[in-house]
């Protein structure tokens, strides 16, 4: 393989799972693969497009292999370029951004075929391949984006997909508010990542991984936390880490699938990757690295308690990689790197495959649970705790929920009793407009809704101009036209009225976005 077939190979792998999921939706609008019968359909082109990804990755190795070294940081071209700022289309395809885009692809494929079986006949077969082919994307682009920018794309629609899957039983109550819970987390760490990045683009200009992290060797000390802080939030949330940890155990409620490779597998593991990714500037800020060794142990512990109180084998493997998880962050603030790198490779592995073996075990094992250790018996203050994760959520609720609830209520408050009385708006809530209310009782509408005559300066204000606008519109405009300045604003309706019915048809709404995609282009 020439070294001129490694981007449209890497373009071909990152794409393709999108390229499939966008088919699965369409088809499924158009009515072409709705249940059992469209399960095949769906499956195949699945399996097709993350096989092909995987094979891509694959060839990639091979050709690096062969060469001796790894193509290094890949430039597609430019994306968008404005002013001195630049965003460059650009994937790192170094033995990092190899070895996990490798691992991504594979698990991605083994999972997706996993699931062939495990949703048969279920009614959200074809929704559930779709997303799954999303996050594969999604995950492909963290791991070989060449910048943050890049990063930050996946980072949403992974977020986005795992909002999708945890909330797949959307009929059910449980489920769509754990979907909330997490992604509303999730978006904390979301605001840290662009905080980094527009520092990013104000000092360096670019958030290309070599620009960013060579242009950080020459910040001070404080710019340089600044910087790191903000990816540090986003690694936080995303990994489940101390204070962010609840939402993973919330995320159970997905299929079984959708938790081997999103909480067990993958996207937990994309905070570690973020660190490693960004070791020059973690190194050159002391204090932080003194935060991650603090905060994986405290995650670890948090993890290993955890996992000895759970009843059910996924919340225990969901603790247990809260608790690999911080032992990672623990190595990456001691400066061990490289090992963090290896433990998170091995670890991915060895989670996907003991959560996809769940279910078998559930029904080849007869046994109760194991018994609590002896230490952890003895100890009721600590069992307590633990069975109640801490009360972290209640703690979030209690520090950050209930006061953003309560400040949104005062502002409500506020507004129905002191703006609107000062607008001249009564408290009910069909009102639309001071003008609307007034053309209402001028025509015989009947009642004065909820303008009422005009409370206070500005109400009276707003009636007297209302007045003067009508007086405009009837004298001044409509009648000075007379019926053909009427009779053309009719035909100019009935005329886009038209255009609006031929628009709606099927294939003049492809015809329109073929267009805009050409235009864009």
């Amino acid at each position: 393989m020439g070294a001129e077939w490694i981007a449209p190979v890497v373009v071909l792998a990152v794409v393709l799972p999108l390229l499939a999921a966008l088919a699965i939706g369409v088809g499924y609008l158009l009515g072409g693969n709705h249940g059992e019968a469209g399960e095949r359909g769906t499956s195949r082109l699945a399996l097709s497009a993350s096989g092909l990804s995987l094979l891509g990755l694959l060839g990639l190795d091979l050709q690096a292999l062969l060469a001796g070294a790894t193509p290094g940081q890949v430039v597609l071209g430019e994306w968008l370029v404005v002013g001195d700022y630049r965003l460059l289309l650009s994937f790192t395809l170094d033995p990092l951004g190899l070895a996990m885009g490798t691992l991504v692809a594979l698990i991605a494929f083994l999972t997706l075929r996993f699931s062939v079986n495990y949703l048969h006949r279920e009614a959200g077969f074809q929704r559930f391949f779709l997303v799954m082919l999303l996050f594969n994307t999604a995950m492909l682009l963290i791991v070989c984006a060449g910048s943050a920018w890049l990063m930050f794309v996946g980072w949403e629609l992974a977020g986005v997909s795992s909002y999708l899957l945890i909330a797949y039983s959307f009929e059910r109550p449980a489920a769509a508010l754990n979907a909330t819970r997490a992604f509303v987390t999730n978006r904390v760490g979301d605001a840290g990542f662009l905080l980094a990045l527009f520092l990013a683009f104000y000092w360096f200009g670019s958030a290309e991984w070599p620009a960013l992290l060579g242009g950080a060797s020459g910040l001070e000390s404080l710019a340089a936390g600044l910087l790191a802080g903000g990816f540090l939030v986003a690694a936080l949330a995303k990994s489940a880490q101390l204070p962010f940890a609840p939402w993973i155990a919330r995320a159970l409620e997905g299929p079984t699938p959708s938790s081997a490779i999103f909480y067990g597998s993958l996207m937990v593991h994309a905070g570690v990757y973020l660190l490693i990714r960004l070791e020059p500037l973690f190194m050159q800020v002391p204090a932080l690295s003194a935060l991650l060794v603090l905060l994986g142990v405290l995650s670890a512990l948090y993890g290993l308690l955890g996992a000895q109180v759970q009843s059910d084998i996924k919340s225990a493997l969901m603790f247990a990689t809260t608790a690999q998880v911080g032992l990672m962050f623990i190595a990456c603030g001691l400066g061990w790197y490289e090992l963090a790198s290896w433990h998170l490779l091995a670890h991915a592995s060895w989670r996907a495959l003991q959560f996809l073996g769940a279910p078998s075990i559930l029904q080849q094992v007869s046994q109760p649970p194991r018994p609590l250790p002896e230490w952890l018996r003895r100890r009721r203050g600590i069992y307590h705790a633990a069975r109640e994760r801490f009360w972290l959520e209640n703690l979030s609720d209690g520090l950050l929920v209930r006061p953003t609830l309560q400040l949104a209520e005062e502002v409500e408050r506020f507004d129905t009793r002191v703006v609107n009385r000062l607008i001249g708006r009564m408290e009910s809530a069909d009102t639309v407009s001071s003008l609307n209310e007034w053309e209402r009782r001028q025509h015989g509408g009947g009642g004065t809704g909820g303008i009422g005559t005009g409370h206070g300066v500005a109400g009276h204000g707003m009636e007297w101009l209302a007045s003067r606008l009508a007086w405009l519109e009837e004298n001044l405009i409509l009648r000075l036209g007379g019926e053909g300045l009427q009779g053309m604003i009719g035909r100019v309706g009935r005329q886009a009225q038209l255009l609006e019915q031929l628009l709606e048809r099927p294939r003049y709404l492809w015809l329109m976005v073929m267009a805009t995609f050409v235009v864009i282009i």
